[in-house]
């Protein structure tokens, strides 16, 4: 149940102000179907979110024991302050919109996903619970948490939610997992 729960707030707080959800508005201003968006954002996350965690359990299996605690706890390091530089809004690519609605944001949102913070976390997440299954359902959990609300009611919710301050929140949150991960093993 902590990798379902770590996973959704995890992924959930990371995501915000996240160029995949500054794209879910992109698409949602593009395309009436709001329902065929966020199937596509609901494809395109558990596809790499699936490979993410299932990555990151492999990945754990190679690295010495003694070590993981250490590697994953740096690595939420890092992505907290990754958190800290915000990102850009790079989707005025219009020539994947004659796809549809549904066939834009799953190609669109897969391809944003690669390499993004959310990604990564997942991949730190399956590497530290070991649990491809919890991981995926929270973190894809946590994707449609936060953007589906942005898809529905974006122009709305951006204007009131203050990223710089969520992106704040997200950072301590990944700075607490890193240390609590890498001083975890060393106080027992």
């Amino acid at each position: 149940m902590e990798a379902l729960l770590t996973s959704i707030s995890t992924v959930a707080l990371a995501e915000m102000g996240d160029k995949t959800q500054l794209l879910a508005l992109f698409l949602a201003t593009r395309f009436a179907s709001k329902s065929s968006i966020v199937l596509g954002i609901l494809a395109a996350t558990l596809l790499n979110h699936a490979l993410s965690a299932w990555l990151g359990v492999e990945i754990a299996q190679w690295i010495p024991e003694s070590a993981i605690s250490w590697v994953v706890g740096l690595s939420f390091i890092a992505v907290g302050l990754w958190l800290l530089i915000p990102d850009k809004d790079d989707s005025e690519d219009n020539s994947m919109l004659k796809y549809g609605a549904f066939g834009a944001t799953f190609v669109l949102f897969f391809l944003a996903e690669i390499g993004d913070k959310t990604q990564i976390a997942t991949v730190l997440l399956g590497a530290h619970y070991g649990s491809v299954w919890m991981v995926l359902l929270g973190s894809t959990i946590g994707m449609m948490l936060a953007n589906v609300p942005v898809v529905f009611a974006g122009n709305w919710i951006m204007e009131r939610i203050n990223a710089n301050r969520t992106r704040l929140l997200a950072c301590l949150l990944f700075l607490i997992m890193g240390i609590v991960t890498i001083a975890t093993p060393l106080l027992q």
